[in-house]
């Protein structure tokens, strides 16, 4: 395992790691955040709570991770058990108490004092449960027992495997994201789904809301000033005067605060917020397919973005980490990231909604690696794929695509569905890219017309990179090493959806020197910065006029064995020189 770290390894509050409130999307003014230390241990496939546990662990951090102080592989024989005492404040008498996990990876038993409250399968959404009828006044135990067969399972799992290799990185077990409590009352607001329409100057609001005869008041403010204020019904358009547009430019956002009222009694106020903007698809002056954002053309000029850290593993050090790497990519005058096969915390997405950076957020891949002669591409020495022959494979041959069971298939789809749920508010999310590269794929076209089904708002991207079927909005390709060439005319709009991967090895920043690899590899900064340049100059702002609308970049920093980020995996070095990078991006534009 490597013993880089981050910078921000240092800044870590090991008492109470990522203390920000972990949902901006639906805000509560009480919380208790449960991070920190707890005990944990490791047993075979036993149902009954441990009587002897193992040491301490830090959470967030999965148990892989140094950052979790454990450090270690878990096993798909294995068990991880978690255990921490709380003591609930007065705050929650006479209020529900509601246990939140952002994210725990993969299926997961929660007891509370010795008694099962309930339990939860998939590695990347939220869940919650009411604890209430389970806690005491005093001190209370909370445990969690966890399974994670990893890459020999068929779950949605994106990248993590129990041997990194290649760009197959090291797993994700357990809690990894914020673990938080909340005391509600028994009325209340369950959620909200707000949806801009800037060509009628409304956004709409619904709710759902766990009272009869109630009242609900809607507040909108824009920089702490009331925009409007009115009673609202649980599908409301509320019409915003003068409003302003967002953009990556102009990331304008307005709050909303809704109040819930019984009997003139409030009950319960959520805080969220919104931004006016709108994705469609239309044409250009040529009469070319082209993505807009708020009705007039703009080029989506990105960067794969894997999201991990060489400290935290899927999970990012601090709150001040995650806005560094969106921060640094908006300076150097990207205006994108796809979120590749993982999600975020929900601050993350937050942090580029008021930043101002447009989101293409991948589903998770799940079943087993596609078999490279089906992809019609062979490994290279590291383990990289080269293409070598051009494949047309139907989707629905579900042995092909390691997708053969249908529980395996209706799985991923609610999972898909719940994610889309809970990622619906975040203003920056433009694209929903269900399938990569095949891994897992199949029956793209219905499935991408049930993800525009579900949201019209947004764009689709139904398969990105190989095996596509005709479906969604995109004609979407990847290019490595091959020259990139426009594919034959298609009413969809043309993505690049990953080029580059441009590689370099730095001394004392990398995971593992001696197999580190990249598609094209290069020895210094300047003739990586000379190759980036040329790459762009030659091959991609040529094709722009002729129809190319978005460019996905490999990629933001290194992940383990691949050297081919922008920054480091440490995020100790940018590794292009950086006015080259802001010359080549201010020319990318429609």
């Amino acid at each position: 395992m490597s013993h880089i770290k981050t910078v921000f390894y240092d800044k870590v509050d090991r008492a109470c790691p990522l203390n920000e409130y972990p949902r901006p999307q639906f805000q509560r003014d009480f919380w208790v955040n449960l991070n920190g230390e707890f005990d944990y241990a490791v047993t075979g496939d036993v149902a009954q709570i441990p009587e002897r546990f193992d040491g301490k662990i830090t959470v967030p951090f999965a148990i892989e991770s140094a950052l979790s102080g454990v450090e270690r592989t878990f096993l798909p024989t294995e068990r991880l058990w978690y255990r921490k005492k709380f003591t609930l404040s007065d705050e929650f008498s006479g209020k529900r108490a509601i246990l939140n996990f952002d994210a725990v990876d993969w299926q997961s038993i929660v007891y509370i004092n010795g008694n099962e409250v309930g339990s939860h399968t998939g590695g990347y959404n939220a869940f919650s449960f009411d604890i209430t009828d389970y806690v005491t006044e005093g001190e209370n135990e909370l445990v969690v027992r966890v399974y994670d067969p990893t890459d020999e399972g068929w779950q949605q799992r994106g990248k993590q495997a129990l041997k990194s290799h290649g760009f197959w990185y090291t797993g994700t077990s357990g809690i990894w994201q914020t673990v938080w409590l909340e005391a509600v009352d028994a009325s209340r607001i369950e959620k909200i789904k707000l949806l801009p329409d800037i060509d009628k100057g409304v956004i709409n609001v619904k709710s759902a809301v766990t009272a009869e005869n109630y009242t609900l008041t809607a507040t909108v403010l824009d920089g702490g000033n009331e925009v409007v204020k009115k009673e609202i019904s649980p599908d409301e358009d509320i019409a915003i005067p003068d409003f302003k547009l967002w953009s990556p430019e102009e990331p304008n956002l307005y709050d909303i605060v809704l109040e819930l009222s019984v009997d003139g009694e409030v009950k319960d106020t959520v805080k969220s917020y919104f931004g006016m903007r709108k994705f469609s698809v239309g044409t250009d002056s040529r009469g070319l397919p082209r993505l807009c954002l708020n009705n007039k053309p703009y080029f989506h000029n990105g960067l794969l973005d894997q999201g991990y850290w060489c400290d935290g593993g899927l999970t990012p050090p601090t709150d001040e980490a995650m806005i560094y790497d969106i921060q640094k990519m908006k300076d150097l005058g990207f205006n994108m990231l796809r979120k590749h096969i993982k999600t975020e915390p929900a601050r993350w997405y937050y942090h580029c909604d008021r930043l101002g950076m447009l989101v293409w957020q991948d589903m998770i891949s799940g079943g087993k690696a596609l078999n490279p002669v089906h992809a019609g591409v062979i490994p290279n020495i590291q383990g990289a794929f080269l293409p070598v022959a051009k494949f047309s494979l139907k989707d629905n041959k579900y042995k092909i695509f390691n997708r053969d069971k249908k529980e395996w298939r209706e799985n991923f789809k609610d999972e898909l569905f719940e994610m889309m749920d809970q990622l619906y508010n975040c203003v920056s999310i433009c694209t929903w890219v269900p399938f990569n590269e095949g891994w897992g794929q199949f029956d793209a076209a219905e499935i991408s017309k049930a993800v525009k089904a579900k949201d019209p708002s947004r764009f689709v991207d139904e398969a990105s990179g190989w095996y596509d079927q005709g479906g969604g909005d995109f004609r979407s390709i990847h290019r490595y090493i091959v020259p990139v060439v426009m594919p034959k005319k298609d009413k969809r709009v043309f993505a690049l959806s990953e080029f580059g991967g441009y590689s370099h090895i730095i001394d004392g920043h990398v995971w593992n020197k001696s197999k580190s690899f990249g598609y094209m590899m290069y020895t210094s900064k300047e003739s990586l910065t000379k190759a980036y340049k040329n790459l762009y100059e030659k091959q991609i702002i040529p094709k722009i006029e002729k129809g190319l609308s978005a460019l996905v970049y490999t990629q933001v920093s290194d992940v383990e064995f691949e050297v081919n980020g922008l920054l480091t995996y440490d995020r100790a070095i940018v590794k292009v020189d950086e006015d080259t990078v802001k010359d080549i991006n201010s020319r990318i534009k429609l």
